[in-house]
């Protein structure tokens, strides 16, 4: 199993700092607003490499961070009037809320900077004693970049590079430009904590670099998160939490692409971001991690405005089959290795959830000519289908109820002469004229559309 590097640049072959087990961590979400499209994306990617790395029999832990402290909550707090913890409280239950809905797992372990302040101190205080950190005259403690000699590791960038067309506080406290706030003084009305250098917050990049810590130690295997954090969020966690261990901090750095909208970089100031909670109301869970999981992981991912529309188009079409074959053969049982081989050797490759996939379309194909000749087999493929992709959050539903789902949320105007057959088969199948029933259910579907009975009523369907 190979995966990307971003600290090498190349892909290399993963193995663990411990036999059979993986410590994972990945950058969650800053509850300053609501979740975003990119959160989702951000989250379904992680999900699916620490299922499929379980699905390699490693032991996993696996951990996210909730930023719920830090300069955009505390300015939505002054906006709102509401007090900062308890802004982030409540964001924190909305957004838990909405990954629920876009059935993305918890992870092992949840982390939040709010319960880890006095780790943070002591860490910090660590860095000071070891003379990579100073405190200011104003509160302010600072991490001294030139103190650590491999900055710019991660970004493959020099101080001077990153620096160059970045606009640069004047800030007498700082000894360089290029020194970053380990803990900020605080100022008034803003939440704070006591600290040895008076009342303040922590920095951002210390949250991260402390809950790992103090959730694994000195090492892990994988640190992920999006390609933005890159620079400096992740260079400045590796500053920081190798001047404490004297060891390399992650064996692997893994960065998922960024979100663009019809070929503009999604941002609140564009008016362009796309809410999760609003994208759910229209597509189904499975079409979304559908259309986000054909992209490959580190690339950018251009939402355009059929992108949704033609992923729901695809799994209808697929689930379609799918109760077409469980219909007729009923639910398989032993399955098709191949398919599941196949789906391992495309994820194998660096997480290559497009190219696994794109694999659906040939299987389908085959699996529409076994049902048009009867071959029961067919029923054994779409089981394994099911087992399979269920890792990607697919296929997991009843037919029925996906395709009924669909219609639900983009409801269609079905023409006057499907009514009128079906509320014939209706009364055909009331009669127990079952010869009728099916002939019509035939006819229905010729013109593209199912019927869902219940015991009172039925329910057309556009397929």
């Amino acid at each position: 199993m190979r995966i990307y590097n971003t600290r090498t640049r190349r892909k290399e072959e993963f193995i663990p700092l411990e036999e059979g087990k993986v410590k994972m961590y990945a950058c969650g979400i800053t509850v300053s607003g609501e979740a975003h499209v990119g959160h989702g994306y951000q989250a379904l990617v992680y999900d699916v490499m620490r299922k499929y790395l379980e699905k390699k029999g490693y032991d996993v832990v696996y951990a996210r961070n909730y930023t719920d402290v830090d300069d955009k909550i505390i300015a939505r707090s002054a906006e709102t009037g509401i007090p900062a913890d308890v802004y982030a409280r409540e964001m924190i239950k909305k957004i838990d809320g909405v990954m629920r809905e876009m059935d993305v797992d918890d992870p092992t372990l949840w982390l939040k900077a709010t319960e880890n302040i006095g780790n943070i101190i002591d860490f910090i205080e660590k860095l000071i004693a070891s003379g990579h950190a100073y405190a200011a005259d104003n509160g302010d403690v600072y991490f001294e970049v030139s103190s650590f000699k491999n900055y710019g590791c991660l970004s493959n960038r020099s101080v001077e590079d990153m620096l160059d067309g970045v606009r640069v506080e004047n800030n007498e406290d700082k000894r360089s430009p290029a020194d970053f706030a380990l803990w900020k003084a605080a100022k008034e009305g803003e939440i704070s904590w006591d600290s040895p250098w008076g009342k303040g917050r922590p920095g951002w990049h210390i949250e991260c670099s402390v809950m790992n810590y103090t959730a694994f130690g000195d090492q892990i295997d994988i640190h992920g998160g999006g390609r933005d954090l890159i620079f400096p969020h992740h260079e400045n966690e590796i500053a920081q939490t190798e001047s404490i261990t004297g060891k390399r901090f992650s064996t692997f750095w893994t960065h998922n692409g960024l979100i663009k909208v019809n070929g503009q970089k999604m941002s609140k100031s564009l008016g362009n971001s796309l809410l999760l909670e609003d994208l759910l109301k229209k597509y189904t869970n499975e079409a979304i991690k559908f259309a986000l999981l054909q992209n490959n992981y580190r690339n950018d991912i251009n939402i355009t405005d059929d992108v949704f529309p033609e992923a729901e188009k695809h799994l209808t079409e697929f689930y379609t089959i799918i109760k077409s074959v469980e219909d007729k053969f009923g639910k398989g049982s032993s399955g098709n290795s191949e398919i599941d081989k196949k789906f391992d050797e495309c994820m194998d490759e660096d997480f290559n959830t497009a190219l696994a996939l794109s694999e659906l379309y040939r299987l389908f194909k085959t699996i529409s000519a076994k049902l048009s000749k009867g071959d029961a087999s067919a029923a054994e493929d779409v089981y394994q289908i099911r087992k399979t992709y269920s890792l990607l959050g697919l296929f997991k539903k009843d037919a029925a109820e996906y395709l009924s789902e669909v219609s639900l949320k983009n409801p269609v105007e079905i023409p006057n002469e499907v009514k009128e057959i079906a509320h014939r088969r209706w009364q055909a199948k009331l009669a127990r004229d079952w010869a009728e029933a099916d002939k019509l259910r035939g006819e229905l579907d010729s013109m593209g559309y199912l019927v869902k009975d219940s015991k009172e009523n039925y329910t057309i369907i556009k397929k």
